[in-house]
């Protein structure tokens, strides 16, 4: 093919792409180059032009296909620099704009920030105690009696009082601290001591006492009892939240009862002696004094949820960012505390005010990213140019673009603010096996997207082993390279493997502990294939530059992430450490798509139910694709998305409309649901979608049965005990056995050579060990 290279670099981007492209083509111009090459070779092309890639690089490739018709190949770097075709512009204007849309639309973002400042500031005072501080210098490998959070929270309890915001607020603006009375009230330990916090503290209680792990009781059967409980508000949360939910150590009841005193006695002062420290405290105090008509408005919208979320991300990532680093050579204070011990030596490392403080700093810059993580101007990568989503499908598939036509007819008739990208979403796929849904997704998607022309999103996947094989699979089927997919891999091959790596990460989790620096813990741990460099700019930064680093960032940056679904559910399931942050921070740059939703049992569709509403809840759309998926679900899954999605809509400035879509190989039907009321909102979806179930029974009654399928009685008394159950496995693979031999007898093929009868089929079996019991 011939091909033609247009650079509209700047700065150094100039001279990289340069060298690039002089060595696969003839410069035919100051910025032109042309020659003609193999497929492969301008894929190699493509992957050399990105692994230098900066904001100042913009390549376009042009495909000659005839003497008179040229094609967009592709684009490298800032797309702005050409219009759809890939032609450059003769002439632009500029209009200055003093802050970009994403920022004026994050009117709680100040609120956020203020959080994460101030519960950064007092979220390791608990560290302090004269336990904690002899455990560190002695190096000794043992759980505090009471966890540092908790007598954290405790001292913000003992400073707020029976005060008001207005009142404990305004003393903290003054750096007001009594040693004596703090410590005095913190030690007498009430029974619930978050009960009775006003609405700013209660805030701030929530993050200093969940920055580690969720508060959850130490015994199963409460968790359950517990379970079906709503947290209607803030105060009702934090009225049920006792020391026994996951922050004391009574392992030891003798050890536990000696060493308890020590947790409250402070021989070497609180933080609040520290000038930096205080300083930053009554900055941040002043500022979340100035954010309480938001918080009042936050608490009566229900939009608190949110903010909370965004600021406990910010709180922890910031930990787990300033636990990485060095000691600050500079840092200097009369307080002789320290925050955590080097990991490899085992020295103090970081003083307490400095942590603090510098925590504080890191969750400040995390937070004033975090608009760009949901912004929809190309802050994060996205797929572009992708041939096989533009080109028309087959005949017998004709089906998929009928759906893309269809919900881009309906964008149109969105207000002009609304149809770019500010709008709720939730696709139901009931195509039938084997009509290309996959591949229909990824142009659905596409159809969703803010320009209509690129990819962003998460594909998850039911099944329970994600192979690089599937990942190949999908590339083919959805047209993209390794550069634009990117495969996380979720099992270990080998078993003995799997064994070793638990038991490093149970070391590992306890030495973080130990160590004072449980935010040391990895962010993700399972590997990940996406081949493509990726640039240092100001989203990357704020992960830790450890030996995961770059895991990280290709788990934030692939444009199309396939994996299992377990691995995006880790941002609604994880009650400790930090696992959720990454599968979060994804969640809120890129669309959901979850594929054979129907594969999934109990316990895992509820799992399931909570990542659609935090989807909902961070303004993402979300489809859910499946040949057989029940009214029931349908209706339940929206009801979790819609809910979610009200959420959201109290933070931005956005429209609480909620578009659905139905889809299969007979027809698409799009529907705006404008409704306010939760109910309502869930009786016009049910309404939509049993119209659209009745006319898929009634198409699929014209067409012929391909499958047909019958159920075995399996026969088993009632009155078995667990003695009897190999007796009752085996009359299940009695049954199982003559089902084989049945489906053979009626099915079989005769060889023409040997005339012997040949039939093939599988068995599906849960689990393994009946599976090796039954062959």
């Amino acid at each position: 093919m011939m091909v033609t290279f247009v650079s509209q670099c700047e700065k150094k981007a100039l001279n990289k792409t340069r060298r690039v492209l002089d060595a696969f083509a003839n410069r035919i111009g100051s910025r032109t180059w042309q020659t003609v090459i193999t497929n492969e070779g301008l894929q190699a092309v493509k992957k050399l032009l990105r692994k230098t890639a900066s904001k100042n690089t913009a390549v376009s490739c042009h495909w000659a296909r005839s003497r008179s018709r040229s094609e967009l190949a592709w684009i490298v770097g800032n797309r702005s620099k050409f219009n759809v075709q890939g032609i450059v512009p003769v002439n632009s204007t500029r209009k200055t704009i003093m802050n970009t849309q994403w920022e004026n639309d994050w009117r709680y973002l100040p609120l956020i920030k203020a959080l994460a400042a101030l519960a950064a500031l007092f979220h390791d005072w608990g560290k302090a105690s004269e336990f904690f501080q002899a455990k560190l210098e002695a190096q000794k490998m043992i759980g505090d009696p009471l966890r540092h959070e908790w007598i954290s929270t405790l001292f913000l309890n003992a400073y707020v009082g029976d005060e008001t915001d207005e009142q404990w607020l305004t003393r903290l603006i003054a750096g007001e601290f009594d040693l004596e009375s703090l410590q005095e009230t913190a030690r007498k330990q009430a029974k619930k001591p978050l009960a009775k916090l006003p609405s700013a503290a209660s805030l701030l209680a929530w993050l200093i006492v969940s920055h580690h792990r969720l508060p959850l009781p130490r015994k199963k059967d409460d968790c359950n009892d517990w379970r079906e409980e709503s947290a209607k508000d803030m105060s009702s949360t934090l009225k049920c939240i006792t020391q026994q939910w996951g922050y004391e150590n009574r392992r030891d009841e003798e050890e536990f009862l000696q060493n308890i005193e020590r947790c409250f006695t402070y021989t070497q002062g609180l933080p609040h002696q520290s000038r930096p420290w205080l300083k930053q405290t009554r900055k941040w105090a002043k500022r979340l004094h100035d954010c309480l008509p938001l918080i009042e408005q936050a608490m009566n919208d229900g939009s608190w949820r949110l903010i909370l979320h965004h600021a406990r991300l910010s709180l922890m990532l910031g930990d787990h960012y300033y636990s990485s680093c060095d000691a600050d050579s500079r840092w200097f204070s009369q307080l002789e505390l320290y925050a955590n011990t080097d990991r490899k030596t085992g020295d103090l490392k970081q003083k307490l005010d400095e942590h603090l403080v510098g925590v504080m700093d890191s969750a400040l810059k995390i937070s004033h990213l975090l608009p760009a993580f949901e912004s929809k101007d190309n802050e994060l990568p996205r797929a572009f140019d992708i041939k096989a989503l533009k080109k028309k499908s087959p005949a017998a598939f004709r089906w998929q673009d009928i759906a893309v036509n269809k919900i881009t007819t309906w964008r149109k008739t969105l207000p002009e603010k609304q149809s770019t990208a500010n709008f709720g979403f939730f696709a139901v796929n009931m195509a039938s096996t084997g009509k290309g849904k996959t591949f229909a997704n990824a142009k659905i998607m596409r159809a969703l997207s803010a320009d209509q022309e690129s990819l962003r999103f998460i594909l998850a996947l039911g099944l329970r082993t994600l192979t690089l094989q599937t990942g190949d699979e999908y590339r083919s089927r959805i047209g993209l390279d390794e550069t634009e997919l990117a495969v996380l891999i979720g099992s270990r091959a080998v078993l003995d493997l799997h064994n070793r790596h638990q038991q490093q990460k149970a070391d590992e989790e306890k030495t973080n502990e130990e160590a004072g620096s449980e935010s040391l813990e990895t962010l993700i741990d399972n590997e990940i294939y996406y081949e493509t460099q990726i640039p240092e700019d100001r989203l990357t930064t704020i992960l830790a530059n450890d030996n995961h680093h770059e895991r990280n960032k290709k788990f934030l940056y692939a444009p199309v992430l396939t994996c299992t679904i377990d691995h995006m559910m880790a941002a609604t399931e994880t009650t400790r450490g930090g696992r959720y942050i990454l599968p979060s921070l994804r969640l809120m740059s890129s669309d959901l798509v979850i594929d054979e939703i129907d594969d999934f049992d109990g316990k895992d569709l509820i799992a399931i139910g909570r990542l659609i509403h935090l989807a909902g809840m961070l303004g993402r759309k979300v489809m859910i694709s499946s040949a057989t998926i029940p009214p029931d679900l349908a209706e339940g899954y929206f009801n979790a998305y819609q809910t979610g999605w009200a959420v959201f809509t109290q933070t931005r400035e956005v429209s609480n409309l909620i578009g659905c879509a139905w889809i299969d190989e007979f027809t698409t039907q799009v529907h705006s649901i404008k409704s306010s009321a939760d109910s309502q909102r869930i009786s016009e979806f049910s309404q939509g979608h049993q119209q659209f179930t009745d006319k898929r029974i009634h198409a699929l009654k014209k067409e012929p049965a391909k499958r047909q399928a019958n159920i075995i009685e399996c026969s088993v008394s009632k009155d078995s005990s667990d003695e009897d159950r190999s007796t009752i496995e085996q009359a299940f693979f009695t049954h199982i056995q003559q089902a084989i031999v049945e489906k053979h007898d009626a099915h079989h093929l005769i060889d023409q050579v040997s005339q012997k009868q040949v039939s093939f089929g599988v068995v599906r079996v849960a689990n393994i060990p009946p599976c090796i019991a039954l062959t």
